[in-house]
C-alpha cells in the first residue's frame, strides 16, 4: 500500500509556445507548480511572498514578471526579442503565467532558453511545447541542455 502525500518529487515546468500569425503575436502559457515558484521568489526576493490570490501583494506579479524575464529569453530571426507578461492565474496547484511577444510578422528561426527553476533544483527539466507556422514540435530542457532552436526554411 502506497501513501500520497502533497508533496511531489518531480521538479517540471512545461511552457507552451503557439505563433498566432493573423495577430502577428508569439502566445506563451508555462506552468509550474506553485510552491515550488513561491520557494524560488522567497529565496531571490523576498521570504514574504505568498502565491496566492487571498494573500498576495501588488508586488507579486512584479517578482513574477522579473523572474521570467530572467529566466526566459527567446530569440526570433537571430534577433532577441521582449516578452511581456501579461498576468497569471492558479490552477489547483499549477501557477499559468501568460506571456506575449508582439508584432512578429515571420519567423524563420525561433531560439528559446528557459531556465525556470534551475537555479532551485538541479534536476528540474522545463518541456517547451511549440506551435509555429503549422509545426507542432516539443524538447526537454535541463540546466545542462537549456536551449531549444527551430529553423523553418
Amino acid at each position: 500500500m502506497f501513501a500520497f502525500t502533497g508533496i511531489h518529487k518531480y521538479y517540471i515546468s512545461v511552457t507552451q509556445i503557439e505563433y498566432v500569425q493573423d495577430k502577428q503575436s508569439v502566445q506563451i502559457i508555462t506552468r509550474v507548480f506553485i510552491d515550488d515558484f513561491e520557494n524560488v521568489l522567497r529565496a531571490r526576493y523576498d521570504e514574504s511572498i505568498t502565491l496566492d490570490e487571498k494573500e498576495e501583494t501588488t508586488s507579486t506579479n512584479l517578482y513574477i514578471e522579473k523572474y521570467l524575464d530572467t529566466k526566459i529569453k527567446v530569440k526570433i530571426n537571430e534577433q532577441e526579442v521582449s516578452l511581456v507578461f501579461i498576468g497569471k492565474e492558479y490552477d489547483l496547484d499549477v501557477m499559468k503565467c501568460y506571456l506575449e511577444i508582439e508584432n512578429i510578422e515571420n519567423i524563420k528561426s525561433f531560439e528559446i532558453s528557459n531556465k525556470v527553476l534551475f537555479d532551485m533544483f538541479e534536476d528540474q527539466q522545463n518541456i517547451i511545447k511549440t506551435k509555429i507556422n503549422s509545426r507542432q514540435k516539443s524538447f526537454i530542457l535541463i540546466s545542462q541542455n537549456d536551449k531549444a532552436v527551430l529553423n523553418f526554411n
